[in-house]
């Protein structure tokens, strides 16, 4: 039996941000604020350029009107990934997201909002929450930890699960199975991609072999 590896060394499982609203409170845009995902990625690129200010406005926007999604969406299916989330209520910020290799590129999310002394934190898809399994929200007095987060996240929407059954017929080749994850970010937690990504190699470590791998060894 081979040593078992920790995939999680290295990452601050304890981590917690001192807010979640300073940019909003400061009037700061961040990445995350911006629903689509392909939206996302183009204003990251002007961002870099530093030729913001040349890109349609209608990029930065936090969500699209019904016609500029079918617009956006009609380019290719995978341009409306995000784009049907729900939008964030006021005073509520997107803290992590998780983004899968499906034909429309489905976006999964935690949002968080300050109220009555404490944070609401809950987990939203674009299908009306039908691919959620747990109790979508909770509350914690402070910021959550990056453990806290990511059991939240997993505990609500089942990446395992969803990643199991696309891969199972196919003997849950590890780089495929990786590779169906296109994002896994937060603009307040940087490790969280590094954190889900582990989490997901622990489930894999934890199948037994393919036959062909155990062929391989005999």
């Amino acid at each position: 039996m081979g040593t078992q590896i920790d995939r999680t060394a290295g990452i601050d499982l304890q981590y917690r941000p001192s807010s979640y609203f300073w940019a909003k409170e400061s009037g700061i845009h961040l990445l995350s604020d911006i629903k689509g995902t392909q939206r996302r990625k183009i204003y990251e690129r002007a961002l870099a350029q530093g030729n913001t200010e040349q890109i349609d406005a209608m990029i930065s926007e936090h969500a699209l009107s019904s016609n500029e999604r079918s617009s956006f969406g009609s380019i290719h299916p995978g341009f409306m990934g995000g784009e049907y989330l729900p939008s964030t209520q006021k005073q509520e910020v997107e803290i992590a997201r998780i983004a899968i290799a499906s034909t429309t590129g489905d976006v999964t999310c935690i949002y968080a909002r300050s109220s009555g002394g404490r944070i609401h934190y809950r987990v939203v898809d674009e299908y009306d929450g039908n691919t959620l399994d747990g109790n979508p929200t909770r509350t914690s007095l402070k910021p959550l930890s990056l453990k806290e987060l990511v059991d939240f996240f997993f505990r609500t929407w089942n990446l395992i699960t969803c990643l199991d059954v696309n891969f199972e017929d196919h003997g849950h080749p590890r780089e495929e199975v990786k590779g169906f994850i296109t994002d896994a970010s937060s603009s307040f937690y940087a490790e969280f991609g590094q954190l889900v990504d582990a989490r997901v190699d622990e489930w894999l470590d934890s199948l037994p072999p393919r036959e062909s791998d155990s062929d391989e060894e005999e």
